[in-house]
């Protein structure tokens, strides 16, 4: 590496370094000459000291931080996931148009996010392939229940971001934290949901019976139950996610993981607004029951 010239970190060489050595026959034994101070009395290369103001310079200067070392900040996270929340947006608009493309962005967005999940290294261009996928799938979904429920969209956008901006607020406050225990329970229950949410939609494909629509609990339909349940679970993960990113910046990791944890934040985001929208769509077809 070619060292910066004027830096006074290194030093300058050769500036003062003058030789007494005499060329080889020239000088004999019992010739030898105590040196002057400050001359070198060997014939090598003197290093000049550094100024008392090269010093203050040097020692001014501070450490290195995160950006200056390429390790992972809160505003690589910030950034990554705004990204991906653009792409996410982008995605739902033309799946609302062309609602057949949930069909695609619910296919392709399971594939990328099991790839992306597994992937020991990230890849950026398939964190925001998913985010496009997944943008696909909101889209279509979204304009199906707008044309039965108008609004019903706008009110599920603002309670996901109500309770982002709760969650985040009560854990930078640190009023709440992840737990062990918590965190078990909450393996646990997402596994249930997932095998429960994959047996419905093949009997609501196979058998046309919904069972979040179909069965009811003392007047009260099944889906709007296990949707208030799917909300606390995606609340949970959450604050999981804000939990990874805090321990990331703690721990210093590279700033190409701020890519995997955008990707976490926009399949609990994905994740969390669609339940949101269940649960508003069975609030509302209760209402005009």
């Amino acid at each position: 590496m070619t060292k910066p010239k004027g830096d006074p970190r290194f030093g300058q060489f050769g500036a003062g370094g003058t030789s007494t050595a005499h060329p080889y026959g020239q000088q004999t034994y019992g010739n030898y000459q105590q040196p002057q101070y400050g001359q070198n009395p060997y014939g090598q290369q003197q290093h000049a000291q550094p100024t008392a103001d090269e010093l203050n310079q040097m020692y001014g200067a501070g450490t290195a931080g995160p950006a200056d070392t390429n390790r992972l900040t809160i505003n690589d996270v910030i950034v990554k996931t705004g990204l991906n929340l653009g792409i996410v947006v982008l995605g739902a608009v033309i799946g609302w148009a062309f609602p057949a493309l949930m069909f695609v962005g619910m296919i392709a967005g399971l594939a990328l996010g099991i790839t992306n999940a597994v992937k020991k290294k990230v890849s950026p261009a398939l964190v925001m392939a998913y985010s496009f996928a997944q943008g696909l799938l909101v889209g279509g979904i979204s304009g199906l229940f707008e044309t039965m429920y108008p609004g019903i969209v706008v009110q599920a956008v603002l309670a996901t971001l109500i309770v982002f901006a709760t969650v985040l607020t009560l854990y930078s406050s640190g009023k709440i934290r992840a737990t062990a225990k918590m965190t078990r329970f909450f393996m646990i229950a997402t596994i249930s949901y997932l095998v429960f949410a994959l047996i419905n939609l093949g009997s609501a494909l196979f058998f046309g019976f919904d069972m979040r629509s179909d069965i009811t609990i003392m007047g009260i339909p099944l889906g709007l139950i296990i949707g208030l349940f799917a909300v606390l679970l995606a609340t949970y993960s959450l604050l999981l996610d804000f939990t990874n990113v805090s321990e990331a910046v703690k721990m210093g990791q590279p700033e190409r993981e701020s890519w995997r944890l955008a990707f976490g934040l926009i399949v609990t985001l994905v994740w969390l607004y669609i339940e949101i929208l269940r649960v508003v769509y069975f609030v509302r077809s209760m209402a005009d029951d």
